[in-house]
């Protein structure tokens, strides 16, 4: 099994290297590569393959292919003794294959391939761990999900008017068409049903059931990045209208996850809500125009965001399975390698100077202080920083630096080799990647123009979140039980809001409530005065009549005696 590991390792490794390399090239000669393969005639009809490449599709590939190798290595060691090994690792190679389609697909039929791929793949994995948790969760994920398959179908419908279906050639000059209008339309619903934007949240959460190393892949740089990938693509068509509505449901999402990962116990779940918050603040710098930083971001976001969830496995994996951070604590200590790259990942997320994620988060952040936009806009955008930097400590004060409360007799420590290397594949990039990419993506450099107080804001709110999250952590300010409105408001904010409900329980648990009481009139009283009543009365009235034809004499001798009683007594 190792071996087979280590060739997909190897070869993925290798591909990715080579498309790193050929982007670079098509950048800076601006290429555009179109390949069109005819798979069949049928009636004069050719039927052909489209494949897309530039430099962003090649890019965002290299940056697939690197993960998922470090991904599959990782795995060998982590899901070592699961008798179904293979079947996972075919699983995550599939996973990566339908990515790989979706990025090279200029044709919405293509698209469409890749994307259902992604769906149904990640309902396999995500019930992987087979009991009752694993097959809801995957249920919601695969449900939850068909909404944009639905939307991206009737795109296809639409797209039938242009004659074919490759947008690509459509976008800019079919802008101000009404029918690219609801195209546009369409794929923003899509979009925002893959990327978990509000008012579809409540499944990233869920998926947490799927093993670690499938959470590593889809959260940096698969399932969940296949929204905003699409919208990157798309971004030439939306009207000022979808932008504004984009806009303001990525800034929500992103406010929403930032404060429901402060009141959240699970480590994985921490880590998807902020991946939640991530994909909000992608989302909204693409509805301001700037698609080129929501594709900047979306890469450096990948790397450190792989290496969040390998490290929280492996503190899971010595934790006996256990992800509840109040039971860990000082894992510093044990854990040191791990804790390390896990501190410099929380730093790259939450835009530490010169790590990957600041090159990214910070020129957003600047680029949006210098639009015209209100001040929910720009508030929302600082207070979302500010929260990343306090879920990010309150983590690490519980995980890594506050007093261990797991069980006395403890095997906790860094025993594999195999799962340090995976992580130790990803670090160099999480910290050099963003300084990278900015020399290579930007040939104009981006000339930002801020007053001083405006500048050091990003500053002013980490610091703020900062001493937050210490206050929470320390205090254990809102876990109290002595305050039942701060207890009520923590189930509210780490419920994400009640969304969980709402797009759970409100499309399963209330209809079949509905249909239940609907039963009640179907199945009463229509039934007692319809069908059901008439058969059972004819029935009845049948049965005594055949009593009457079957005793005829017996009744007519009895009813005789009974007439010379009655004429004895009374007369």
């Amino acid at each position: 099994m190792e071996m087979i590991c280590l060739i997909y390792y190897i070869g993925f490794l290798m591909i990715s290297v080579l498309f790193f390399f050929m982007s670079i090239y098509f950048m800076i000669y601006d290429y555009t590569l179109i390949i069109e393969y005819n798979l069949f005639f049928l009636n004069s009809s050719s039927f052909v393959m489209s494949i897309l490449i530039d430099w962003m599709s090649l890019l965002f590939m290299s940056f697939v292919l690197l993960i998922s190798c470090m991904v599959i290595f990782y795995s060998s060691d982590y899901m070592h003794g699961d008798l179904y090994i293979n079947r996972f690792i075919l699983l995550v190679v599939m996973f990566v294959l339908s990515m790989m389609l979706l990025i090279i697909s200029p044709n919405l039929i293509s698209i469409l391939l890749g994307w259902d791929g992604l769906g149904l793949v990640s309902y396999c994995l995500v019930i992987y761990y087979q009991n009752v948790k694993s097959f809801n969760a995957g249920m919601l994920t695969a449900l939850s999900n068909r909404v944009g398959d639905a939307a991206l179908l009737i795109s296809i419908a639409w797209m039938l008017n242009y004659g074919s279906w490759n947008y690509i050639m459509y976008l800019e000059f079919m802008k101000n068409d009404f029918i690219m209008e609801l195209i546009g339309a369409l794929i923003i619903l899509a979009a925002i049903t893959k990327s978990a934007q509000i008012p579809f949240s409540a499944w990233l959460p869920a998926a947490m059931a799927a093993p670690t190393p499938v959470s590593s892949l889809v959260h940096s740089s698969t399932l969940v990045t296949a929204g905003v990938y699409l919208l990157i693509r798309f971004n030439f068509c939306f009207s000022n209208f979808l932008n504004m509505i984009l806009l303001f449901l990525g800034c929500l999402t992103m406010f929403m996850s930032g404060l429901g990962a402060n009141f959240e116990l699970d480590l994985k779940k921490i880590i998807a809500l902020s991946t939640l918050s991530q994909l909000g603040l992608m989302m909204s710098i693409l509805a301001l125009g700037e698609y080129y930083l929501a594709f900047f971001h979306l890469l450096t976001h990948a790397l450190f965001k792989a290496l969040l969830f390998m490290c929280a496995g492996n503190m899971i994996h010595n934790l006996n399975s256990c992800q509840d951070i109040r039971f860990m604590g000082s894992l510093v200590f044990y854990l040191p390698l791990t804790c390390t790259f896990f501190n410099i990942s929380n730093f790259a997320l939450c835009g530490l100077p010169f790590l990957s994620g600041f090159y990214s988060k910070d020129l957003i952040v600047e680029v949006m202080s210098m639009q015209y936009l209100n001040i929910f806009i720009y508030m929302i955008f600082y207070i979302s920083i500010g929260l990343t930097v306090c879920y990010s400590v309150r983590l690490a004060y519980y995980s890594l630096f506050g007093e261990l409360n797991f069980m006395s007799l403890n095997m906790v420590n860094e025993s594999s080799l195999v799962m340090l290397k995976g992580m130790g594949g990803l670090i160099m990039w999480v910290i050099f990647m963003g300084s990278i990419l900015m020399w290579t993506m930007f040939f104009t450099p981006y000339f930002i123009c801020l007053s001083f107080f405006m500048k050091i804001m990003t500053l002013f709110m980490i610091i703020m979140g900062l001493m937050l999250g210490f206050e929470m952590s320390k205090f254990n300010l809102f876990y109290s039980l002595k305050s039942l409105k701060f207890y009520k408001m923590s189930i509210f904010f780490s419920s994400m809001w009640n969304l969980p409900y709402l797009s759970t329980l409100g499309v399963n648990l209330y209809p079949i409530d509905l249909g239940k009481k609907y039963s009640l009139i179907d199945q009463g009283w229509s039934e007692y005065y319809g069908g059901l009543n008439l058969s059972f009365m004819l029935v009845m009235i049948l049965k005594i009549f055949q009593k009457l034809f079957s005793n005829h004499l017996k009744i007519y001798f009895m009813i005789m005696v009974l007439w010379l009683i009655f004429l004895l007594i009374f007369i």
